[in-house]
């Protein structure tokens, strides 16, 4: 049974591609649950409709989101940790805080798990996050990690 994906499934398809699935599963599931529709030649066109909209609905989306990813990269975050004499922080930063301190400076809400820290920040200084922004889209924050 081919059907038509209404949204991103994790290890089936992504969003308004065709697939073939099982009829068991395309009927009691993914119809029902309005996650898919049958691939039939009226949903098709549809389809074509439905793809035209959504890439020029992307387009600006995607200019939206440069304007965004310049801005962040234009800006040093600041993170406060306590710290011994030596520099070193008690604990380390992670996405955790990093997706706190972004909320509390650009009022973005941001998922941790889309923040990657490359290293271990451990110690007081200057370091560099990806933050997916949408889809490839990441910008490179830069944060301070200072003394409390």
């Amino acid at each position: 049974m081919q059907v038509i994906l209404l949204k991103d499934i994790e290890k089936l398809g992504d969003r308004f591609e065709v697939v073939t699935v099982k009829p068991g599963f395309g009927r009691n599931y993914l119809i029902p649950q309005g996650l898919a529709q049958i691939a039939n030649k009226s949903n098709m066109a549809r389809l074509e409709e439905m793809k035209s909209k959504e890439a020029k609905e992307e387009a600006q989306l995607i200019g939206e989101y440069r304007a965004l990813i310049e801005k962040l990269e234009s800006d040093v975050l600041q993170i406060g940790a306590k710290a011994g004499t030596s520099g070193k922080i008690f604990g380390s930063v992670t996405n955790v805080q990093l997706a706190a301190a972004i909320k509390e400076k650009w009022d973005l809400d941001i998922e941790r798990k889309r923040i990657e820290v490359p290293e271990d920040v451990k110690d007081l200084g200057s370091f560099v996050a990806d933050v997916q922004i949408y889809k490839h889209m990441v910008a490179k924050v830069r944060f301070e990690v200072i003394a409390d």
